[in-house]
């Protein structure tokens, strides 16, 4: 069985799509539709093109509602319910508070309290209305909402269920290290998806073995500022309007790669203890988290391997 492999720029980030076949033709079909599927919904979500459903309910909002795609209502639909679930630990619409902070700037200083406040006072899922033929509205002018904590898992979601009903049963989506699965690697061998060390993200610094589901890391690895001995991701927590403390990476297993993408930000927010005992409620669903110290947590019943230095 061969290994076949298409990689492209899409979504912001760097996808890899991955087909182990017999057959070549068939292999590269699929790694086309998987690509064009990922691009299909690139363009419902994207914030950057002014017609896209994403840019015109932010335009409309405080103004009025705009009809969107079913597709989109229902994603909406689960962003909310995601946002319920994590009690504001995630949420679509933190947007506002996103645009007051630069962490690549070397001089970095904290955001007025008053424009925190401001920015806060524009954020929340409950400020989302669904209302009746996909119609939604942003109730507050000024909100400002996106896809990016759950765009690229919702695309790897779609691309996993494409290719399974054409019959691939060995696969990877790769998008930027968030992975999700087909199958085995082999008939005998799991996938193994490594962890990068925060410190030296060419370093692995362990093994998650992994089979038909997805995982995905929220980390600072690149995009954090140093202030009185603390470090500070450029995670936002939606509730405070602060950056989070503490954490360097999260990284969730779940059968889904849209909930994992949601829920390593949501665990990000809410720290280790707390995240740790949201993820042990779930079905089928681990974390893996890595604190400031470089010390490693992890829910029950995680399997992983440290990696051989």
């Amino acid at each position: 069985m061969d290994e076949f492999r298409l990689a492209e720029k899409l979504m912001g980030s760097a996808f890899e799509l991955i087909i182990r076949d017999t057959d070549k033709t068939r292999a590269e079909t699929m790694l086309l539709e998987g690509r064009n599927e990922i691009k299909r919904l690139e363009n419902l979500l994207t914030e950057f093109d002014p017609l896209s459903y994403t840019s015109q309910l932010n335009i409309n909002a405080g103004i009025k509602p705009v009809q969107v795609d079913a597709e989109v209502y229902q994603l909406i639909g689960r962003c909310i319910g995601l946002s319920n679930l994590t009690q504001g630990a995630f949420d679509i619409s933190v947007g506002p508070l996103k645009k007051l902070y630069n962490f690549k700037n070397e001089s970095f200083t904290f955001p007025e309290k008053s424009a925190v406040k401001k920015a806060l006072s524009l954020v929340g899922f409950q400020h989302i209305s669904l209302r009746d033929d996909h119609h939604v509205f942003l109730k507050k002018k000024g909100m400002h909402i996106s896809f990016a904590a759950v765009g690229k898992g919702y695309a790897a979601d779609q691309v996993k269920k494409l290719w399974q009903e054409k019959g691939v049963s060995h696969g990877v989506i790769n998008a930027s290290g968030d992975l999700t699965v087909i199958g085995q690697k082999s008939d005998e061998q799991p996938w193994q998806i490594g962890i990068a060390n925060p410190d030296a993200t060419r370093e692995v610094l362990c093994y998650l073995p992994v089979e038909n589901a997805s995982v995905a890391t929220s980390g600072d690895y690149e995009q954090f500022f140093m202030r009185g001995g603390n470090r500070y991701a450029h995670t936002i927590d939606p509730r405070t309007g602060k950056p989070v403390t503490g954490i360097k990476s999260v990284s969730v297993v779940s059968p889904g790669a849209e909930l994992c993408d949601a829920l390593a930000t949501a665990v990000f927010v809410m720290g280790i203890e707390v995240g740790i005992h949201f993820i042990n409620q779930l079905p089928k669903t681990h974390c893996l988290i890595i604190n400031d110290k470089n010390e490693v947590f992890h829910s029950r019943n995680l399997t992983f391997k440290h990696a051989e230095n």
